[in-house]
């Protein structure tokens, strides 16, 4: 189940972010979402897996998730206890992969330090950090139907109990 408002420790990251950097593809023979945790954005930063906490916030500039089109990614993200991706822009396939997986995203331009805190309000479409408050894209309500039931696969499956 997806909080609306999701609040957390940011981690920074800069430009063009890609899905190689996020799981590198030495990791893609495995479907151990715990092998994709431990080497999260290792490339990076060596020690991120281990720092990571559940309910952490990225904050990220331009092009996050540019790249191939593994799915992978998001899914490290997330199993890493990302709660929310925020950055300037994203890859396409990669924010779609994300959405579908049930890792919650905003593009917004925010301004912040690593280690603050963030709250995110994603029916609001806004990214609060200290006192200030950045004005992002809003999530269409069917992306938001899709996060809240936790992923694509999780919301046909509803929509199917319902029909």
């Amino acid at each position: 189940m997806l909080d609306n408002i999701i609040k957390g420790r940011v981690w920074k990251f800069g430009c063009d972010i890609d899905t190689d950097v996020i799981i590198p593809g030495k990791y893609l023979r495995t479907t151990d979402m715990q092998v994709f945790a431990d080497h999260v954005l290792e490339g990076i930063d060596p020690d991120f897996p281990k720092k990571v906490k559940k309910g952490d916030v990225i904050v990220a500039d331009d092009n996050f998730g540019c790249g191939s089109s593994r799915e992978q990614a998001a899914l490290a993200l997330k199993y890493a206890g990302v709660a929310c991706v925020v950055a300037r822009s994203f890859g396409r396939i990669f924010f779609r992969n994300a959405i579908n997986v049930g890792l919650p995203l905003m593009e917004a331009d925010v301004s912040c330090k690593e280690g603050d805190e963030a709250e995110i309000d994603l029916l609001q479409g806004t990214v609060k950090v200290n006192d200030n408050v950045f004005q992002g894209n809003k999530l269409p309500d069917f992306l938001l139907e899709i996060l809240t039931d936790g992923g694509l696969v999780a919301h046909r499956k509803a929509k199917k109990r319902t029909e």
